[in-house]
């Protein structure tokens, strides 16, 4: 296995990554690096989050520097804030030996005149989201006319939040760079495009294969009804008492409804979306990342650019639309070499796109049980014992209690007392759960009609029966899933071209109108429109909250689709 003194990076570069821990190289960082150190060459790498893609491209732009000229020469474009502020802070750790080397983060949200102030003092290396640095390129506040080296990181996502405008823009202005190096979990046809564009003859590198999912995760998925959700949701927590993650919901509403009941209830969780202000952000991150926070709730586009080490597990509360999304999610976890675990709460519906992603993901996706009450009061008791026999008591003075314990509790068993403890510990969960239901949705089994013979369902629950070949229904006999049922068509006048991909539109036509993700039917989405099936009984609450408002400039129009 090569070393990476023998990758051919300078004697100061290795002597950090060595301080660091690091010996050997990621597969990414094997195989890019020496791509990379000529200087000249256009480079596309394709891999996983936690990988070591930061390392892959900071390593060599640090060694191709020169440290003598104090002007931008490097820069480096990412999607989020947080992503801005952690690429500086490795590269802050691999140039601790080489002096006079300046690394400077800009990013929205905070104050730009101090960031200008920071560019004027001469740096080497500029990382930046995309926003920020137009602001400084239009005020004529940073020189890009000496950029050598462009970076393009997390580019699939910079995609998939609209910037695609805003990087054509930033290589506009970067006229005379030596290469182009472009860093992506996944290739859609955009990013495709702006390397044939921008970029002449790429070497391109992938680890692992484009989509599939990390190999030290397991995947899980827990069927339940709809309107279990939040329950099922509540008992896989409390099954994983050690759990430390992210719970992904498909809208900003969702994840502070949730992060809210679930903190009325005793969890130590809050919401990350798009209506917190940069220091509300902030300040769920800090305690997210110290561990004050058990868990995080948060939307795909406010989890953007996150990097937070030793997740155990990540909660899909609803399964993206998009199976780059959901690889996405579940590379939360699982990094550096650790293992990790991605759950799925999911209804009967949902089955067929789970399986299409499991194939697309190329990684075996598990059906378990929710847990029962029983289940989760046994697992949080042993849990609670184990705490019990490792904690810490060298560090007190409690030989001197000794004796008034031994006094208080002399007539009292030990067995006894350990009953007491349990007791205080778990009184909640065991009343909580002590007459769960079964939260699982059961196989039905198929019986023949006797006038049709027709094979139908019979529902455990209802004595409803359900016919294969119909329009499908749920347990109540409501009708989902084509334009016969109960779903009305609207068209909207936003497409692709705007920025969206199917999760992000289903995400801000759902905060636009505050329903719920079961309000909506089939999306068919195209360059400049698209059509949405809406539950008939809010299609008109949807058409009212979005028609004649306006994105990114544009009046939005959205009306019944059979009316044009």
């Amino acid at each position: 296995m090569m070393t990476f003194e023998e990758i051919g990076i300078e004697e100061r570069l290795v002597k950090a990554v060595t301080d660091l821990g690091y010996v050997n190289p990621t597969p990414i960082q094997e195989k890019a690096i020496p791509v990379l150190l000529s200087g000249t060459k256009d480079f596309i790498g394709l891999a996983q989050t936690g990988t070591g893609k930061t390392a892959a491209f900071g390593l060599p732009l640090l060694d191709l520097i020169d440290v003598a000229a104090r002007h931008p020469q490097a820069l480096v474009v990412c999607p989020t804030r947080e992503l801005c502020l952690q690429i500086v802070s490795e590269l802050e750790l691999f140039k601790k030996y080489m002096t006079g080397m300046s690394v400077v983060a800009v990013y929205g949200g905070t104050s730009i005149g101090l960031q200008i102030r920071d560019l004027k003092k001469g740096v080497q290396v500029v990382v930046a989201t995309p926003g920020r640095l137009i602001d400084l390129i239009e005020r004529k506040a940073i020189n890009l006319e000496q950029i050598k080296y462009v970076v393009l990181d997390e580019a699939d996502e910079m995609l998939n939040m609209g910037f695609q405008d805003d990087i054509e823009f930033i290589l506009q202005n970067t006229p005379k760079r030596d290469s182009t190096w472009l860093f992506s979990a996944t290739m859609p046809q955009e990013i495709r495009r702006v390397s044939k564009k921008y970029m002449n003859q790429p070497v391109e590198v992938t680890v692992g294969k484009m989509n599939t999912a990390n190999k030290n995760i397991d995947h899980q998925f827990y069927v339940t009804n709809a309107q279990h959700r939040y329950e099922s949701l509540k008992r896989l927590i409390d099954f994983n008492p050690g759990i430390y993650g992210i719970i992904f919901t498909r809208t900003k509403l969702d994840a502070q409804q949730i992060a809210d009941k679930l903190t009325r209830e005793g969890y130590d969780i809050d919401a990350l979306h798009g209506d917190l202000t940069q220091g509300q952000r902030d300040k769920v991150m800090g305690d997210f990342r110290d561990r004050s926070l058990q868990l995080l709730i948060a939307t795909d586009v406010a989890a953007r650019g996150i990097d937070v080490k030793d997740i155990t597990h990540v909660i899909n509360y609803e399964l993206p639309d998009d199976i780059e999304v959901y690889t996405h999610r579940s590379g939360r976890t699982g990094r550096a070499g650790n293992t990790g675990i991605c759950m799925s709460i999911v209804h009967s519906r949902e089955i067929g796109r789970l399986r299409q992603i499991e194939r697309i993901v190329q990684a075996p996706f598990h059906k378990l049980e929710i847990p029962t009450g029983k289940d989760v009061c046994r697992k949080q008791f042993f849990h609670f014992m184990d705490k019990l026999l490792q904690t810490d008591i060298s560090h007190g003075d409690y030989e001197t209690y000794m004796p008034t314990l031994s006094e208080k509790f002399a007539d009292i068993s030990k067995e006894e007392v350990l009953k007491r403890v349990a007791a205080m510990e778990f009184d909640r969960f065991l009343k909580y759960y002590e007459n769960a239901e079964d939260l699982n949705v059961r196989e039905r089994p198929i019986q023949r009609d006797r006038e049709s013979g027709r094979g139908v369902r019979t529902s455990p629950t209802t004595n409803r029966f359900q016919q294969e070949g119909d329009t499908r229904r749920d347990t109540r006999g409501r009708t989902f899933g084509g334009n016969n049922g109960e779903f009305q068509r609207l068209f909207v006048n936003l497409g692709t071209k705007d920025g969206f991909y199917k999760a992000s539109f289903l995400q801000f036509i759902l905060d636009m109108s505050e329903l719920n993700k079961e309000s909506l039917g089939k999306v068919d989405m195209k360059e400049m429109n698209s059509w949405v099936e809406v539950d008939r009984r809010v299609a008109t609450q949807m058409i009212q909250s979005i028609d004649g408002k306006k994105y990114k400039g544009r009046r939005i129009r959205m009306n019944d689709a059979n009316s044009r």
